[in-house]
Parts: C-alpha cells; structure tokens; sequence
C-alpha cells in the first residue's frame, strides 16, 4: 500500500472539462423524454398565480443577442417563481404579419405578387411565417429556455385574430375607432401608413431655404407691397402651402432691405439677417402676430392665396416667426388648418410621387421636386437663401428610407377621448422597475396623437368593416362578432376569400344599402394593434394563464411600442392595463459600446456561442450585465465570462468530490456540534441565500452574479475549501472533524445547486445529479430561504478578528518568499507569531484550537505586543514575525512538524498522520516491513 493509498482524495463523474455544446444537448434532450416544463407545472399546481406575458418576438430572421439578452431574462424570471413558490406557466409567442414578411417572399423568394390572388399571397406569408417560427424556437429552446414550446401563442391563429377583432369591436363601441383624413406618417418606400412605433430617426441633409411670400390682401394692417418670410427644410410641400402661421403675441417687424419689405419676427431678425447676408437694413414698423389674422399672401408657385393664421405651434427658437403651412402635410399645420376651414390638400401618391394636384411637378418624386421647386423660385425672386442643412428626420424603422407626413384617409383610434384614463393609469397602476419607465410612458402616452390603425398591406388581420351603398362606414357589434366568429373558424383569410355578403350575418339589412349591397374595407389593422391585443388572445383565453399578467418585460424601445399598444387597447376596453409591472432592458453593442453590423464586422450571434462555448455561457452573461442599460458583448468579455464559469465549475466539483463516501442519512452532524469555522461558512452560505433570494425578487440578476462569485472565490476557495483540504484528505473517513466539513459542503451545495439552476441551468443539472442523495431533476427542487439571517451576522462578525489577523499574516508570508536568506516559499513551511492585545488573543482562541490549520501555516504562536522584538513587522495594526517552521516535512499532511523523523515505525510521519495510519491502515506498516 502507498501512502497516497491511506488519504481520502476527492472522486467524482462531475467532468472539470464542462464541454457544455455536447452537455447540454443530451441534457435538453433528456428534459424533453421526461416532460420537463409539464413536471414542473404538475410539481407547482395548487400554488399561487405568477405569469410573465410573452412579448413576440417578429418570426423573421436569425436571432440576435437582443433576443437572448430578452429571453433568457425571461427564464431566470420563470424559472425563479417555479422554484420560489409560485406556479409560473409560460406561453412563449411570435408577431407572425407585417410588411417585413411580405417584402421577404417578393425579394428573398422571388414570388410574383401581381399573379396570384391575395389570399394565395397570405398563405405563402402564412408558411413563411410558421418557418421562421420553428427556426427561432429550435434556437430559443437551445438556450435552455422552458415554456409551451409545443402550443405557443401565433398572432396568425385563427383564435388569437378573433380576439384581436372582438378587442377592435369593443373599442369601436365605446367611440374611440373613427375614419378621417389626416396627416399621418406615410412610407414611399413601403406604401403604407407607420404608426409612431415604426419610426425612427437618423440624420440626413436638406435643402436650408427662406422664401418670401407676397402681401395679397394686407387689409391696411401692412403695406401692399410687404413680404412674409418663411423657413423651411420641405420645398418639395410648398406647392400643397395653403396658409402662414404666426404666433399671436410675438412681436413682429417690417425691415427695408435695399427698398424690399420683409416681416419677420422681432426676437429672429438678427439671425435672419445674418443667414440671409441683409447688411444695411431698417426697421420701419411694428406689430402684434395677432393684427396679421385672416390676412391673405401670394403664393409663390400657383395663382392662388395663401391665409394668415394665429397658430399655437409656432415658436421663436429656430425660423423667422412665420410657418409654412400646408394641412396635409403636417399635424400641427392640419389642426390650424381646422380651425380655420382650410382644405387638406395632400398632392402626393402612395410611392411619393406628385400627382396632377400639384400642377407643373405631375409624376415627379418628392426629393427630385425639391431643387426643381427650388430653382423655379430663384428665377421669380421668391427665394431669399438655399443651403444645405443636416438634421434628423423621421425615417421608416424597416426600409430605413425617409418617411413623409402625408393625409390620407385612415382609420384612427382616438386617445384623446381618453387620454387622462391613461395617464392616470401609467401613475396609479403599475410598478415600472426601470427608473425612467414610468415618465417615459406617461410623456409617450401625453405627447401622442391618434393611433393610426389602418395599414395598406394584405398579411394581417382584416379591419373588420364594410361600406353601405352611400359609402356609409357599418361597423356594429353584432357585424363585428360575426366576423369574428367567421375568423375564429376559418382564419382571417375568410375575408379575402368571400364576398361581403357572405361576410355578414344571414339577412343582415341597412338603411344605407337599399338594394342590399356592401362592400368591405380592403385594409388590415396595424401590427402593434395585433401584439397589443395579445393579452386577449393569450392571458384571457387559457386556463392557466392569468389577466392582468404580473410583468412585461422587452427592450425600452417598447415604451411605445408593445408596452405602449398593450397599454391602450387594454384601458381603452378594460379599464385597467394588461400588466401590473413593466421591466425594460437596454440594447446589446459590442465590447467598444458600439451597434452590432455585418459591415463592420463586429456581430456576434447566440448560435456561435452556443456551438464553441455553450448556452450556460451566454446565460451567465446575461446574468453578469447590468441590463437596465445598454450592454456590451465581445470575445473578450465572453472569455472573463467563461473564466468566472471555470471557477463556479471548479469550486463545485472540488466539493462534489469530497462527498464520494458522504451519506448525508447517516453522516451529517447536527449545526450544533459544528466547529466554530463550519458554524462560520454556513452563517455565510445562509446570508448569501438571503441576499440572492431578494435580488431574484427584485429581477438584480448582476448582484447574483457578484454575490455568487465572491462567495465562490473568497469565502469557499480562498479560506474554507483552502484548508479543508487539511482535513477532508488528511482524517480519518469517519472522523466527526471530516464529516462535519462533508456536512457544510453538503449542505451549501444542496442549497447553492437550486439556488443557481435558473441562471447555469445545464450545470447545475449536472451537478445535481453527482449529489449525494439528491433525487430527480433539480429543475423540481424549491429553493432554499432564510428571510431571518440576523443571527447569522452575528456569527459572521465574530470573525472579523481573525480575517484581520489572516490578512496581517498573508503579508508576513509574501514578504517571507523573498527573504534573501531564508525564502519560505509555501505556507505550510512556516511558523507565525502575532503579537497583539490579550482581547483579541482571547477572541482568537475562542473561535478555534486549530487557528494553525485554518492559517494553512504549520506553526502559529500568539504573544502580547509588549514581547514584540526588532525582527517584529507591523501589518495592520498586528505584529508579525514569520520564520521557517522547525522540524521535517511529514509525507502525508505536508505539514512541517518537529517530531518527524522521530518515530521509529514511521519517521516519515507526524503524530496525527501516524495516528489516523496505525487505526485505518495497519497493512501500510505491514507491507513497508516487508
């Protein structure tokens, strides 16, 4: 027998090579063989409600780390209430209509819209649609995501579009649906309308002009031969101008310039001046904005006036104090434009292309009109100034081509009938966890117009509408049900299959249609009008999800997006919001801070990861980031985040190995009968559990994380498992010091594998299964909790004295290795006196008979600080003397002892190695005799 033989050296199957892209597919594969996610609701059931709502994500494309960042937040979420208490079902879902998915089939597939019909189209964006579907799932599931992968929620479903049109009826009931012609985002390069959410902005260079407008009609308020100035950054709307605005109570001027007279207001006039290049000009007259109201100008293109107006948007911070007015091109302009009779006049079709209301620019494109419009007003004197300006504009989110305000007819949602219901709902009930949330909201929800529902597309949900004979829009409960129903059947392809009649209820009469005949609006609801109708479609309809949800949670451009839409429709009909709280996350960059692009190169995708390191990587990063902000991703942060997983990994596994021959039956001391150092590490391990519990509760998934890994490093690898190699290895098997060190690594990790399992779900799977008397999944354990952990600071603080004292001798130590003459090189080499007060020296010797060991040096004497000589090193306050330990190194312990080489039978031992090897293994001395 060797003497290795007569020590207990950890053994385990937990690998120290994690090999996660290989383990974690036959770990996912074995999860799915035993119906994990139905276990863990059979486990749950009878348990109180919490549901996290879904948000889709859009069914086309490959996932991004946006995606991953999102989901996997998600499964810390569910997975936490799972295993906290709380029965916790998840429906994941997918946005399944939309443009992209159209424009993907013309242009990535090729198909040929124009030759089939358009339900023959939408069944192509339909299996389009399911394919993408599947793809993003296979790569949500390989994240170790749970939740009803085999019945998720499609906004494509006949049930779900039902419930979105039955949500469209009752709005439409209460007064908030409405048709108008109004200016809305238009898209030329989509031909649709764009709802704000699906407008973003970027900076782009326009024409920089001021055009001067004639005096028409000055009604003796101005002279006949005066000229209003205007400013603007759109040539191509002035031949839609039908009025100027002026601010009622500003001040305005008459300026003569080289015998021209220009009105411009009073507080713009020296920046006018200087854009313009006016060197030498006088003021000659003054004026109220409110003496200019119902005066006429010439327009500067077309024989026809344009009308003064007082206008409530007008400001005096940029411009001349004079607005270009053109009603079907801008919000403010069509509200002032109301108010005083003007026509809406919108002379550009759906590709952005003049029509013949806009006499002399018929067929050109908008921007091509801009230098045309220009020029033409060089030539007549009404242009004052042109240069470029950079500024930013709204452009279309998926095109990302600009977009122009342009009336169209529409179908509207009011939020003004009830935009204080919202606003006190955003204030009054939810919780919004981000700091910013709550004002976003409420200034997104304050600021907003109407919400334009209609889109000129075909993949969507139909508005379930149709016309009388005199055009008379008919949209009552009992038509709306009835479609409903129809979709609810057939899908809402019904409505592109059939004819209106066979779209209304059987012997459905109007007084508008004497002769009985309809027609049926051609347009589909907006796409956030399906996904924020998803709480009827999902939280209202199944049987184990609950309305409202508990949270929301997506990326904070979902302010006005989905939590936004979600928000409305659900106060518009309910009366109260979808969701009781909101948690919005930052977006993903690269490790410079910058957005991730394939032309630059820097993009990293979840499958990569996933196939080189493994999902447990991707979702201990996830839990390492600070996601209330923008987050940063690159090989170099993946390698800090694998290095950290190395060390949970291998702390782990040196503790599973220790418990080879542990039965935690029979073997487990009580907490009583602990040392003082054990009772120690479990105070620690309760304070952690206690602190990790309330940072699961507040979804601080990066104090996990730091919490974890110092307890990990510091207060396991650094100083407990550090020296308990001393004496797991070392004592007998079935000593009470080795099995109660077995006891508190059975019991952190018992605690610690749950408590980690919703973050390295895969791992600590695996290392559930190594545990000692562990049973089933750890997916189906409960988490450990201490609520009450006041004790255990107590405890914890006792040792405050000796991590003073260990710090002191750690510095004697490394001071120790480089003594010219004689270098200590290891700590068990050496011997350690400190010199201190009798308090502290009581304290010391109150918390252990084996401080030596727990110091890992192989002598240590405690003195008073008045025996201290010169050779004494003051560290922290504590006198330290470190010198070679006297004796020989004993084989088996490598402790230096003095009384090695002494014993006859055994001189390469010490008393307590020879000991524990005359009681356990008498045949070592039989066979070294031989």
């Amino acid at each position: 027998m060797k003497l290795k033989d007569t020590l207990n050296l950890g053994k385990t199957d937990f690998a120290m090579r994690a090999n996660l892209p290989t383990k974690e597919v036959e770990l996912q594969k074995e999860w799915s063989d035993a119906d994990m996610y139905e276990k863990i609701q059979e486990k749950n059931e009878g348990r109180p409600s919490w549901i996290l709502h879904d948000g889709p994500p859009y069914a086309n494309g490959k996932l991004h780390m946006g995606h991953a960042l999102n989901k996997v937040t998600k499964d810390f979420i569910v997975r936490y209430h799972s295993m906290a208490g709380y029965s916790s079902p998840y429906v994941p879902g997918w946005d399944t209509h939309g443009l992209p998915i159209e424009q993907a089939l013309v242009n990535a597939d090729g198909v040929d819209r124009k030759s089939m019909s358009v339900a023959e189209f939408r069944k192509l964006c339909e299996e389009y649609a399911l394919k993408q579907v599947e793809n993003q799932k296979e790569d949500f599931m390989r994240l170790g995501v749970t939740g009803e992968w085999d019945n998720p929620y499609l906004t494509l479903k006949p049930e779900y579009e039902a419930q979105q049109i039955r949500i469209f009826g009752q709005m439409a009931e209460r007064g908030y649906i409405y048709k108008g012609l109004k200016p809305i985002y238009w898209s030329p390069s989509s031909e649709s309308t764009l709802a704000e959410a699906e407008v973003e902005y970027k900076d782009v260079t326009s024409p920089s002009i001021f055009v001067a407008f004639k005096v028409k009609d000055g009604k003796d308020v101005v002279p006949a031969d005066a000229e209003f100035v205007i400013w603007t950054t759109t040539p191509w709307t002035l031949p839609s101008n039908l009025g100027l605005s002026v601010k009622a109570d500003a001040k305005y001027v008459l300026v003569n310039v080289d015998g021209r007279k220009f009105i411009v207001a009073e507080a713009l006039l020296e920046a006018v001046a200087k854009k313009i290049g006016w060197e030498d000009y006088s003021i000659e007259a003054e004026y109220k904005g409110e003496q200019f109201d119902r005066l006429t100008a010439q327009h500067p293109l077309y024989d026809r006036e344009s009308l003064l107006m007082l206008g409530d948007h007008v400001e005096l911070d940029a411009g001349t104090g004079v607005v270009h007015t053109a009603p079907g091109h801008g919000e403010d302009d069509f509200i002032v434009g109301q108010k005083y009779g003007l026509d809406v006049l919108s002379p550009i079709d759906d590709r952005g292309h003049f029509t013949d209301g806009a006499p002399g620019y018929e067929g050109m494109f908008y921007l091509k009109g801009n230098k045309v419009i220009v020029e033409e007003m060089r030539e007549t004197g009404a242009l004052l100034f042109d240069e470029n300006f950079k500024h930013s504009y709204p452009h279309d989110w998926r095109t990302k081509k600009p977009v122009i305000y342009r009336a169209t007819p529409q179908w509207f949602a009011s939020i003004n009938k009830f935009r204080d219901e919202l606003l006190s709902s955003v204030e009054n009930d939810v919780k919004w966890y981000h700091p910013s949330g709550e004002r976003r909201m409420y200034n997104m929800i304050r600021d907003r117009g109407d919400w334009v529902i209609s889109r000129q597309r075909v993949w969507g949900v139909p508005l379930p509408i149709f016309y009388a004979e005199n055009g008379e829009p008919i949209l009552t409960t009992e038509t709306v049900e009835h479609v409903a129903k129809l979709v609810e059947e057939f899908g809402s392809n019904v409505w592109f299959e059939r004819e209106p009649k066979d779209l209304l209820p059987e012997g459905f009469t109007h007084p508008d249609s004497p002769n009985g005949k309809f027609t049926k609006e051609n347009d589909i609801m907006d796409v956030w009008f399906d996904s924020g109708t998803s709480y009827a479609g999902v939280l209202q309809v199944r049987e184990d999800q609950k309305f409202p949800a508990d949270m929301y949670l997506e990326g904070s451009d979902q302010y006005r997006g989905w939590f936004n839409s979600s928000f409305t429709t659900s106060v518009a009909v309910n009366g109260f919001p979808p969701y009781k709280s909101v948690l919005s996350q930052g977006f993903v960059m690269d490790g410079k801070g910058q957005k991730m692009s394939k032309s630059i190169g820097n993009v990293i995708t979840p499958e990569e990861i996933t196939e080189e390191l493994g999902a447990d990587i991707i979702r201990l990063w996830v839990s390492s980031v600070d996601y209330e902000n923008d987050v940063r991703i690159s090989k170099d942060i993946l390698k800090q985040v694998s290095e950290s997983y190395r060390k949970i990994r291998n702390t782990v596994r040196f503790m599973l190995s220790n418990l080879f021959d542990f039965n935690p039956e029979t073997d487990k001391i009580a907490e009583s009968d602990l040392a003082k150092v054990d009772q120690y590490i479990l105070a620690k391990y309760r304070i952690l559990v206690n602190e990790v519990t309330k940072a699961y509760e507040n979804y601080e998934f990066s104090t996990i994380f730091k919490k974890v890994i110092n307890f990990i490093t510091v207060d396991l690898s650094a100083f407990y498992l550090d020296f308990a190699k001393d004496v797991v290895y070392i004592e007998a098997a079935e000593s009470k010091a080795r099995r109660a060190m077995q006891t508190v690594i059975y019991t952190v990790l018992e605690g610690l594998i749950p408590l980690l399992s919703p973050i390295l779900l895969h791992t600590m799977e695996e290392a559930w299964k190594e545990l000692p008397g562990a049973e089933g999944f750890v997916q189906l354990q409960d988490l450990p909790k201490f609520e009450d952990v006041s004790q255990d600071k107590e405890t914890v603080k006792e040792w405050d004295v000796f991590f003073k004292v260990e710090s002191a001798v750690a510095k004697g130590l490394e001071n120790a290795k480089n003594d010219e003459e004689h270098p200590i090189k290891k700590s068990f080499e050496a011997k350690a006196t400190v010199y201190t007060d009798q308090e502290t020296i009581d304290q010391l010797n109150d918390l252990s008979d084996h401080l030596d060991q727990l110091l890992i040096v192989s002598g240590l004497e405690l003195k008073l600080a008045d025996e201290a000589d010169e050779s004494v090193v003051d560290y922290d306050g504590f006198g330290v003397k470190v010198q070679p330990a006297e004796g020989h190194t004993c084989d088996r312990c490598r402790a230096v002892r003095p009384e090695v080489g002494t014993i006859e039978a055994a001189p390469e031992l010490c008393h307590r190695c020879f000991s524990i090897v005359e009681s356990h293994f008498p045949e070592y001395f039989e066979e070294a005799a031989e």
